[in-house]
């Protein structure tokens, strides 16, 4: 058994499971002056939500704030500093868009501005069971930026469930959230065992019994790395790719179960040698255990540690790592 994680110093959003259903904003920031972007941060102390916070006073929601590898340059950390980062998050993801698979349609000439580009330095993320409760969690969050003149707000998101709580494709989503070892914090799966701290938070023992950290150390430990893309699912093109590749039917949903590794109810395809269970619902044990995107971290100020791309665990980057957000 590893040693407990420091929950007051963890953002809520690396370890605890997002509400479902779920209503969420991203505002991104561009520092204009070095002084403001670390007064952002100080206030941003005050503002995000710990670990510790099992039961917040708004329910289940809280606000995140993540720092990308332009954002650690435009506040002025050391190189020695810099150079300590995860090289995936120095580089960033359009430099990596070759490797990544990031071409043609999909290049980042492609992106929606100003994803991708050297401004954006700071993402500040909301999320909340509904509309309601998180208006509340953003107008808790808007004394951190306001009033900063030296911070620029240059793009706003705003994301939710649908009312079928499953993703474009049909899929159930939101299925599984992993138990991460000292945290006290129940995953999804209760029959899995919790993984090491190390696989989501910098400054602690991984699977392989490595630990990742920065320099100086403070800056990163109990931070994590953390993903954003903002992705476009074309629907029509997955149902005719399943329409000419099958017979139709039952066939369609066994073909769209192998390609996606679980049936639209969530539940492993492997639990499923036909289409006649395919909505069997899935249970704790039958679900496929995925990692949760992650933030940055609490303290006091929020130290920066971020990157952008699908999501990923803290200390093993993806190949995709470059902006920051929940």
């Amino acid at each position: 058994m590893g040693a407990d994680v420091d929950l007051h110093d963890i953002q809520r959003g690396v370890l605890s499971p997002r509400p479902s259903p779920y209503a969420a904003t991203h505002l991104v920031f561009r520092i204009d002056t070095r002084a403001d972007g670390r007064e952002l941060m100080r206030r941003a102390a005050a503002v995000v939500t710990s670990a510790a916070d099992g039961v917040s006073p708004l329910g289940e929601t809280w606000v995140s704030l993540a720092v990308t590898g332009h954002g650690l340059r435009a506040l002025g950390v050391p190189q020695e500093s810099w150079d300590s980062m995860a090289w995936e998050f120095r580089q960033g993801m359009a430099a990596r868009a070759i490797a990544l698979g990031d071409t043609g349609s999909s290049g980042p000439e492609r992106w929606e501005p100003p994803l991708g580009s050297p401004d954006v330095h700071v993402v500040l993320a909301a999320v909340a069971p509904d509309t309601a409760l998180l208006e509340a969690a953003i107008d808790r969050a808007r004394p951190a930026y306001e009033q900063l003149a030296g911070v620029t707000a240059i793009w706003r998101q705003d994301c939710h469930a649908l009312p079928t709580e499953a993703e474009p494709f049909g899929y159930r989503d939101g299925i599984s959230h992993p138990a991460v070892e000292g945290s006290g914090i129940p995953g999804s799966n209760p029959l899995e065992q919790p993984l090491k701290a190390g696989e989501f938070v910098l400054g602690y023992p991984d699977e392989l019994g490595g630990v990742q950290t920065t320099t100086p150390d403070v800056l990163g430990r109990n931070g994590s790395y953390v993903a954003f893309r903002k992705l476009r699912q074309d629907v029509a093109a997955f149902r005719r790719f399943l329409r000419d590749n099958s017979t139709g039917g039952n066939d369609e949903e066994l073909l769209a179960a192998k390609v996606m590794g679980r049936w639209r109810s969530g539940a492993r395809s492997r639990w499923h040698p036909s289409a006649t269970t395919r909505r069997w619902a899935p249970t704790a044990a039958a679900t496929t255990p995925s990692c949760s995107a992650a933030m940055i971290r609490t303290g006091s100020p929020p130290r920066a540690v971020a990157t952008s791309a699908a999501p990923t665990r803290a200390t093993r980057p993806s190949p995709a790592s470059h902006a920051c957000t929940a």
